[in-house]
């Protein structure tokens, strides 16, 4: 390939990352490899084109075992888990809610399921407590 088709596809993949999807850093440091490979061929332009799949392939794999967790542990350590982060928050229910009954409420700028997971029915327009977070549900038990 030529040097400059590296160079495409690194910043096509760096980009894939930053703007589109999470991948956790994978695509990252393949597009950091693609990039490195179009500097080498930049330099080198007589080498053959398996050796330049080689040296991608093999710069690939090094950053990804040696560099990626830990950067990305480095760059993510100060989220927290968000369903630990959640448990106590009080929030408002807009309508009544059964044993084991489920309804929609509006939390943090989204939309979660709330269950009640209390011994008694709790009152539209009650204030709750989330006891528990499965997935995108919030387990919620009556204040009173």
């Amino acid at each position: 390939m030529a040097w400059w088709s590296w160079m495409v596809v690194g910043m096509l993949l760096l980009g894939a990352e930053l703007f589109i999807i999470e991948a956790e850093f994978f695509l990252v440091f393949i597009g950091a490899a693609a990039i490195l490979t179009g500097l080498l061929g930049l330099a080198v332009p007589t080498l053959p084109e398996w050796l330049q799949w080689l040296v991608f392939a093999g710069l690939s794999v090094v950053a990804m075992v040696y560099f990626r967790k830990r950067v990305y542990r480095l760059l993510r350590r100060n989220v927290g888990p968000l369903a630990d982060d959640m448990l106590s928050e009080r929030l408002q229910l807009p309508v009544g809610l059964p044993v084991d009954g489920t309804c929609r409420v509006e939390m943090r700028g989204s939309t979660w399921t709330a269950r009640n997971v209390g011994p008694e029915p709790i009152p539209p327009g009650a204030t709750v407590r989330v006891v528990g977070v499965d997935g995108i549900t919030l387990r919620v038990e009556s204040l009173n």
